[in-house]
């Protein structure tokens, strides 16, 4: 079952994402991915593009769980609606 991730990063890193979404496949892995940095500007990735320091990530997402006992990570799982309109302000922004 495919699902969507949001996760909120809380730290003082100015070049580093503050929000991460991920579309989750059967596998654990992700499929697209947006990063939402602090100045509003987005960038993402998929199996075909990478945008800047973006990319998919090499290891399973984890549990939500998991996540949220990690130190600066608030995760909440989203709909697809979602993820979706993320994903297509990330692509219109870099048209």
């Amino acid at each position: 079952m495919v699902w969507y991730l949001r996760v909120e990063w809380f730290h003082d890193f100015r070049e580093e994402p503050v929000d991460i979404y991920s579309e989750v496949g059967d596998d654990g892995y992700e499929v697209r991915k947006i990063e939402v940095f602090r100045d509003g500007h987005l960038q993402y990735a998929d199996e075909r593009h990478e945008a800047g320091e973006t990319s998919l990530s090499g290891a399973p997402v984890g549990a939500v769980a998991e996540i949220a006992a990690q130190p600066g990570f608030r995760p909440h799982v989203i709909s697809e609606q979602e993820f979706e309109e993320t994903w297509a302000r990330a692509v219109a922004a870099e048209e």
